[in-house]
């Protein structure tokens, strides 16, 4: 055991405790799966990440270090607010990227690019792993476990870029607002729900923040390494799910190139998502602070 740098970080957030927390160790180059799996259990955050070199595969391709990501229940191959989060303390931590106009991360999905968009980091939205419509099962299951009337879905897709998503689209934020999620129902969907604000007479979105949709992530339960079942959770602000939304919502021409997503007001957070969508990729960034700095004996 040794100390080694530590960050918590608050990601989509420039206002401390309103985002989503990520648990970043800087030095984890030397440490076992089970070492990794066991800290996350207790931090018990919904991601704690480790940096570590990059392999001679990925630093040939570019990339700046390595990070791999883990719940209190396993591991992710991505996920975005951890990406963000990591990158900013990294950064935070005085390392130097290759490239200073981007940040190469390599993780389970691959190389995963990052950019400065002004004091905000924003990275490139991950190719999807499934697509394409939710079985009639699936989005029955859906609706009774949100509370809503099957009609009340006006379209529905695997947007799963790593993490397993699924998402429904409602006609407002109002209705997102309002769903009450039943776990015991949803069993093992990880589901996004999305809905849009409406738009003042300027045209601007009416959003918290100016932001033109409101976002919820569901997780399932889901049993730990030990076979510890941990029940559902709703995520405060989720990166993965925003990425994946983005890509579905702009092909379906419900979103604009350029837009905020507010998630986390059913739990009291405020955060803030900005996309971006150059024409060739999609960006997904948000601020961060970091709210603890110092070692962790690991």
């Amino acid at each position: 055991m040794r100390s080694r740098g530590f960050r918590q970080v608050d990601v989509f957030t420039d206002v401390p405790h309103l985002g989503n927390p990520v648990a970043v160790v800087l030095e984890g180059d030397d440490l076992s799966d089970e070492a990794m799996a066991g800290f996350a259990r207790w931090t018990n955050l919904s991601e704690t990440t480790f940096l570590l070199p990059p392999t001679s595969e990925g630093a040939d391709e570019g990339a700046d270090y390595r990070l791999r990501i883990f719940t209190p229940s396993g591991e992710l191959p991505f996920a975005g607010h951890p990406t963000l989060g990591s990158c900013h303390a990294w950064l935070n931590a005085g390392a130097t990227p290759r490239d200073p106009e981007r940040i190469v991360q390599e993780c389970g999905v691959g190389l995963v690019e990052l950019r400065r968009d002004g004091t905000r980091l924003a990275f490139a939205a991950p190719e999807r792993l499934r697509e394409g419509v939710l079985d009639d099962a699936l989005v029955d299951r859906i609706a009774a476990g949100v509370g809503v009337d099957r009609g009340a879905i006006l379209a529905h897709a695997w947007v799963d870029n790593g993490p397993g998503w699924c998402a429904v689209r409602l006609s407002s934020a109002a209705e997102v607002l309002a769903l009450r999620a039943d776990f015991g129902v949803l069993g093992d969907t990880k589901l996004g729900v999305v809905g849009p604000y409406g738009a003042g007479a300027d045209g601007a979105a009416e959003g918290p923040g100016g932001a033109a949709f409101e976002v919820r992530a569901f997780f399932p339960a889901a049993p730990d390494a030990d076979g510890v079942v941990r029940t559902g959770f709703e995520d405060p602000v989720t990166g993965s799910l925003n990425a994946s939304l983005a890509q579905w919502l702009r092909e379906d021409g419900v979103a604009p190139a350029s837009y905020v997503a507010s998630q986390g007001t059913a739990l009291r957070r405020a955060g803030r998502v900005h996309v971006v969508d150059d024409g060739e990729r999609i960006w997904v960034g948000g601020d961060a602070v970091v709210c603890i700095a110092g070692v962790v004996a690991l």
